[in-house]
């Protein structure tokens, strides 16, 4: 029973832990260098037929830093040892600096 807490308490601290601050401008630049506009789009938008969109408003960064590095589907993974901790940091950033979309576009409605 003391264990079966343990380890529930430990779930739970790392699924709350905190993204590393990152810069977000690096963090654009390793998106595009890395090919993750390729299937989620040139801002993480993601788009019919290709990844999900990841911004604004990315996953928990524990889930993500999960995922990238040990995904489901038809993701590569992206060990420490292609991305560190420090680049998945900078792309978390750049995820989370994006701006909300646009509910409408004036242009587009004419």
């Amino acid at each position: 029973m003391r264990l079966m807490l343990i380890v529930f308490c430990g779930a739970a601290l790392y699924a709350q832990a905190p993204a590393p601050a990152g810069n977000a401008q690096k963090g654009r630049q390793l998106f595009q260098s890395y090919g993750c506009y390729q299937c989620h789009g040139r801002e993480a938008q993601g788009g019919a037929g290709t990844g999900p969109r990841l911004a604004p408003k990315p996953i928990p960064w524990a889930q993500l830093e999960k995922y990238v590095r040990q995904p489901a589907g038809q993701m590569p993974p992206y060990t420490k040892k292609v991305v560190s901790d420090e680049e998945l940091g900078d792309i978390y950033a750049f995820l989370s600096a994006q701006p909300p979309a646009a509910k409408s576009v004036p242009l587009l409605n004419n």
